[in-house]
C-alpha cells in the first residue's frame, strides 16, 4: 500500500531535537511520507533557544503551493507558526486542500519551549482561536497551553475534563490535553474524542532526554490519522510512539537530549496506555481471577439453557450464555440451569451482560461489552472481583483494549475478525492480521469472535487466539457433535501449526476522519 503523505508546517530546530526535525522522525516511525514547510527558523541548542524568526508569509505560501501541486496530504501537523500572517496562510491552504479531499489537521499550539523561550503572543493566540481551532481535527495542548488558549487557570487535573470540553466548544473535533510536563508518577493525558473520553495514562518514563516529545506526540497522531485511524485510536498510537521515543532518548548536547522515535513502538506492551474513567483508581489495580484453563479452545455462544446443555453434551467446555433481554424469572432460571449444568462437568461458563444475576447464581464468569462496562460503577467492579468471578471483555479497537486492560480482565475478546450478520456494528472486520497483532502484544488470553467457521477457526488458532468464539456455526448445525468435533480438530491443527506473523501495527477498525 502506498504510504500516505503527511505535512508538517512548523519551526526548524537547528539542534535536531524538536520541530520539523522531530516530526520527520515520527513520520518515519509510522511509515508515512513526510513533507515539511518551514514556518519559522530557530537558533537553539539543548540548553536554550537563542533566536526565533518567522519566515515571510509569501515564503510559506510558496512552499505550500509547491507541495499541493504534487504531494497533497491526508493529514497536516501544525507546530510553531511564528506569525499571524502565517496562521492566515495555513488556514487558507487547509480550506483549498479540503475542497479536493478530506484532510486531517492536528494543531500543537506551541507557546513556549521547554527551556523557557516564549514563541507566541496575544495576537497569535487570537489567530489560533479564530482560524485554526475551528478547522482542527485534533488539538494537543499541554496543560499550560490549554490554560493559555482558554485564558484561565487550570489548578489541577480535576479541571481538565471541563477544560477539554471548553476547548472543543471552540471548534476542534477532538482534544488531548497532555500531561507529560505535569510531573508525578503517571503521565496522564485527558482525551475528548468522538469515540471516547477519559484519562490516557502510562507510568512516567524516568528520563531527562525528553526534548521534542510534544512534537512527536502531535506528529504521530497526524500520521495515525493519515493511515485512516479514528481520533481515539490515533491518540493511543501517538502515546505509544512517544513512550518509545522517550525510552530511546539520548544525550546530544549538555542539556536535555532529544527523543528518538522507533518503528517497533506498537510492538511493546509497556507502551500501551490505559484508558481510565474519572472514578477508576490510578494504579495497577488487582486484576480479575485468571482462567482455570487459559486455553479456551472452542468457545461456544448460545441464547438458551437448552443450548448450553446440548453443547456440553457435545463436548464443549468453554461457553457463553447470551440472552439479550431484561432480567425476569425466566432469565434467572435459564442462568441458574446453565450454571448448574456447567458446574456438573467442570466447564467454564460466562454469562453475557447480566452480571448481577450471574453473581447471585454463582456463575464462573461474566462477559461484558464496552457499553455494559461503562454502566458499571466502581463498587460493582469490586464486588465481581472479590467474588472471584472471571471477567471477559469485548474490544474492537485500540482505545477499547486500553480501557479493558485497566481492569486486568481474565480474557479479552477481539472482533469482529470477519464480517458477521448476527449483530449490526459500525466496526470494520479486523481480519487475521489484527488478531495476530493483539495475540502477540497482549499478556492475557485473547478470544477471536465474529464470522468464524472451521477454516477461520484454524487460522485464528494459528494467530495465537486462546479461544475461538462460534455462534451461528453451532446454532445451525444439523449434526452438533460432528460439528463440534471438526471445530476442535481445526483449532488444534492451527494451534500446533506455524504461528502467523504479526504486523508491526494493527490496521484501523473504525473509519476515521480521512478513511
Amino acid at each position: 500500500m502506498k504510504p500516505p503523505i503527511v505535512w508538517s508546517i512548523a519551526g526548524s530546530d537547528c539542534g535536531g531535537g524538536a520541530g520539523l526535525q522531530a516530526d520527520l522522525k515520527a513520520f518515519e516511525a509510522f511509515d508515512v511520507h513526510g513533507c515539511t514547510a518551514v514556518a519559522a527558523l530557530t537558533a537553539q541548542h539543548s540548553r536554550a533557544v537563542l533566536r526565533v524568526d518567522a519566515v515571510d508569509a509569501d515564503v510559506l505560501e510558496a512552499q505550500l503551493a509547491a507541495l499541493a501541486q504534487d504531494l497533497p496530504p491526508r493529514a497536516i501537523k501544525l507546530g510553531l507558526l511564528g506569525s499571524v500572517d502565517n496562521v492566515l496562510c495555513v488556514a487558507r491552504w487547509v480550506d483549498r486542500l479540503r475542497e479536493q479531499a478530506a484532510v486531517a489537521l492536528v494543531l500543537d499550539p506551541v507557546r513556549a519551549a521547554s527551556t523557557g523561550a516564549v514563541f507566541a503572543h496575544a495576537a497569535l493566540r487570537q489567530a489560533f482561536l479564530d482560524e485554526l481551532l475551528p478547522r482542527a481535527t485534533l488539538i494537543t495542548p499541554n496543560r499550560h497551553e490549554a490554560a493559555w488558549l482558554l485564558d484561565r487557570e487550570l489548578r489541577d487535573e480535576h479541571s481538565l475534563p471541563s477544560a477539554a470540553r471548553a476547548l472543543q466548544a471552540l471548534g476542534p473535533g477532538a482534544v488531548a490535553i497532555t500531561g507529560g510536563d505535569a510531573g508525578g508518577p503517571w503521565a496522564r493525558d485527558w482525551i475528548l474524542t468522538p469515540q471516547a473520553e477519559g484519562w490516557l495514562d502510562l507510568p512516567r518514563i524516568d528520563t531527562q532526554h525528553h526534548h521534542g516529545s510534544g512534537c512527536v506526540f502531535a506528529a504521530s497522531a497526524a500520521a495515525a490519522l493519515a493511515w485512516g485511524h479514528c481520533e481515539a485510536d490515533a491518540l493511543v498510537l501517538a502515546k505509544m510512539a512517544t513512550a518509545e521515543a522517550l525510552r530511546r532518548g539520548h544525550p546530544a548536547g549538555q542539556g536535555a537530549g532529544p527523543v528518538r522515535p522507533g518503528g517497533r513502538f506498537a510492538s511493546r506492551l509497556a507502551n500501551l496506555p490505559r484508558l481510565r474513567q474519572p472514578d477508576w483508581p490510578v494504579d495497577e489495580t488487582e486484576g480479575f481471577a485468571p482462567l482455570q484453563r487459559p486455553v479456551l479452545g472452542l468457545y461456544a455462544i448460545t441464547d438458551s439453557a437448552e443450548g448450553i446443555e446440548r453443547l456440553l453434551a457435545a463436548g464443549v467446555r468453554s461457553l457463553q450464555l447470551r440472552i439479550k433481554r431484561a432480567p425476569d424469572p425466566a432469565l434467572r432460571e435459564a442462568v441458574r440451569r446453565s450454571v448448574r449444568a456447567a458446574q456438573a462437568v467442570g466447564a467454564q461458563l460466562f454469562i453475557n451482560d447480566h452480571w448481577a444475576l450471574a453473581l447471585e447464581e454463582g456463575a464462573y464468569g461474566v462477559h461484558l461489552g464496552q457499553e455494559d462496562l461503562l454502566a458499571l460503577d466502581a463498587q460493582a467492579l469490586v464486588a465481581l472481583r472479590r467474588a472471584g468471578v472471571r471477567l471477559g471483555l469485548s474490544t474492537h479497537s485500540h482505545w477499547e483494549v486500553c480501557r479493558a486492560l485497566t481492569l486486568r480482565p481474565s480474557y479479552i475478546a477481539c472482533g469482529p475478525i470477519h464480517p458477521t450478520t448476527t449483530k449490526q456494528m459500525p466496526w470494520m472486520a479486523q481480519g487475521e492480521d489484527n488478531l495476530a497483532y493483539w495475540c502477540q502484544l497482549l499478556d492475557c488470553p485473547v478470544v477471536a469472535i465474529a464470522g468464524i467457521d472451521e477454516a477461520r477457526a484454524r487460522e485464528a488458532a494459528r494467530c495465537g487466539a486462546a479461544g475461538v468464539a462460534v455462534l451461528r456455526g453451532l446454532g445451525q448445525a444439523d449434526d452438533l457433535p460432528a460439528t463440534v468435533r471438526r471445530l476442535h480438530e481445526a483449532i488444534m491443527e492451527g494451534a500446533w501449526g506455524p504461528r502467523r506473523p504479526a504486523p508491526p501495527r494493527a490496521r484501523p477498525s473504525l473509519p476515521g476522519p480521512v478513511s
